[in-house]
């Protein structure tokens, strides 16, 4: 990918950055400064993000306000690492560097011995570039097999075979926090990190210096330091050693999804999308598919049947609308409609998008992780139907099954068919006005939409009991 290219009316020497007025900050100081003109314009501060608006987000604000690093502590699935990085979005559009620096040196206090020597030797006349916010984040995903060398950096003996002695500077290959300096560095999952690394790491941030075979080495690094951990009751390989922890200023406790609104959003946000391609059926979710999905994950979050300790993410209800809609499109083709729309009996598909992400309490042959996931989805089908549907007013539709109607339903039936029984059966196409499958301006009938509709009113019927179902031959049968 092309890198970002200045533009060319910024200065491009030392003698014309400081001929420009230019201050150098910290990368504290930047960051304070544009979130408090960010706040001040009344600008979204974390674009994206859904339900931490008034939980999550303050604490954030409070922590770079006062110049804290920070430490997110939560269960997976969270948005621990896209809160690290939507921070590059509070820096500045541009940094001036020194060209042929190694650390991203201030050309005003350079701090690596090459850009020092380009300096020196050319004064006013050093060159500079300029880097644009992404190139100031750096990410590292902490291993028990991490090194100091990984982190911080070693001798390179192709320096020293050219005759430099160990004790020189120019002998080192800085790593990855280093080169990080005037920017942002995050570590994910900090308790893997090995206990002897996080107190060099503890060193390079606190003391500003640092032991590299033998020879301490002075490193005054201007960095914002963002690290991420499980709670200590969900992971037992590790822990933050207490100085580490206490020079983390503030520990920001994140968290799932609090209601099902913002559940959905994020599944909106997070979910797979390919482009529109001419003969490929577009998918119609509707709302109370939705709301299901949604709450098939906020019951396994209750379950005492699920581990609470390795927490439920969102990627379950995102797995789950993706595989939906997959099998909506894949009736949609084999049909030739040409509209997909989920529905009650594409459920099944959602075992294998959730059974491999959550753990259960216990693993046996009475709870397979299938049966678990029939129970929630059982469950989920039921509370959303509560959640819109009066039973009372389905009383019409469940009289045409006492007079002998029988339905059947499945993902070989078209959707026309939904349609026919919709106009045919008194009391239903009210019910299904109600879920919304209309078009809201000129009332017009979408036969997917109508289709998910219906199925979704008969499974609500035979979970409250005023309808039978059976396993057909094709799909299930209703009957009274």
């Amino acid at each position: 990918m092309d890198r970002p290219v200045a533009p060319v009316t910024l200065p491009s020497t030392l003698g014309d950055l400081v001929a420009s007025g230019w201050q150098s900050r910290t990368v504290k100081e930047e960051l304070r400064t544009n979130l408090l003109d960010r706040l001040e314009r009344r600008e979204e501060v974390f674009p994206g993000i859904v339900g931490f608006s008034e939980t999550v987000v303050p604490s954030i604000e409070n922590a770079i306000l006062a110049g804290q690093d920070i430490v997110f502590l939560g269960e997976r699935g969270q948005a621990k690492t896209r809160l690290a990085r939507l921070l590059v979005g509070l820096l500045d559009d541009w940094l001036p560097i020194v060209r042929g620096g190694e650390l991203n040196d201030d050309p005003t206090a350079p701090i690596s011995p090459a850009a020092r020597q380009v300096v020196a030797e050319l004064g006013d006349r050093t060159p500079i570039d300029w880097l644009p916010p992404d190139r100031r984040y750096a990410e590292k995903l902490a291993t028990p097999d991490i090194t100091i060398a990984d982190l911080i950096g070693e001798v390179d003996p192709i320096r020293v075979a050219e005759g430099r002695y160990l004790s020189d500077e120019l002998t080192l290959h800085y790593g990855l926090i280093p080169r990080a300096n005037r920017g942002i560095f995050a570590i994910n999952e900090l308790p893997d990190l090995a206990e002897r690394i996080q107190v060099g790491l503890l060193n390079i941030l606190e003391e500003r210096d640092v032991q590299i075979r033998g020879f301490t080495v002075r490193l005054p690094l201007d960095l914002f330091v963002v690290a991420s951990a499980n709670p200590e009751d969900y992971t037992s390989r590790g822990r933050i050693i207490t100085p580490l922890k206490d020079r983390l200023g503030s520990q920001v406790r994140t968290h799932y999804p609090r209601t099902l609104d913002h559940e959905v959003q994020i599944v909106r946000n997070e979910k797979q999308r390919f482009a529109d391609v001419e003969g490929i059926p577009p998918v119609v979710v509707p709302a109370f598919i939705e709301q299901l999905v949604a709450e098939i994950t906020h019951l396994a979050r209750r379950s005492p049947e699920i581990s609470q300790r390795s927490g439920v993410s969102v990627r379950v209800s995102v797995a789950n609308m993706e595989v939906l809609e997959a099998v909506a499109l894949k009736r949609a083709v084999r049909l030739g409609e040409p509209v997909a729309a989920p529905r009650v009996s594409d459920l099944g598909a959602v075992l294998a998008s959730t059974a491999g992400k959550v753990e259960l309490e216990s693993v046996g042959e009475d709870t397979p992780e299938e049966r678990v996931v029939e129970r929630l989805v059982t469950k989920a089908v039921f509370a959303t139907f509560n959640r819109h549907v009066s039973i009372d007013r389905l009383d019409e539709v469940v009289s045409s099954f006492e007079d002998g109607l029988v339905v059947e339903t499945g993902e070989r039936v078209p959707s026309r068919e939904y349609v026919r029984w919709m106009r045919e059966v008194p009391g239903l196409e009210d019910g299904v006005r109600r879920l919304g499958a209309f078009d809201a301006t000129d009332g017009a009938v979408e036969p997917a939409v109508v289709a998910s509709a219906v199925e979704f009113l008969l499974e609500g019927l035979h979970l409250h009991r005023r309808l039978n179902k059976d396993r057909g031959s094709a799909g299930v049968v209703y009957r009274r």
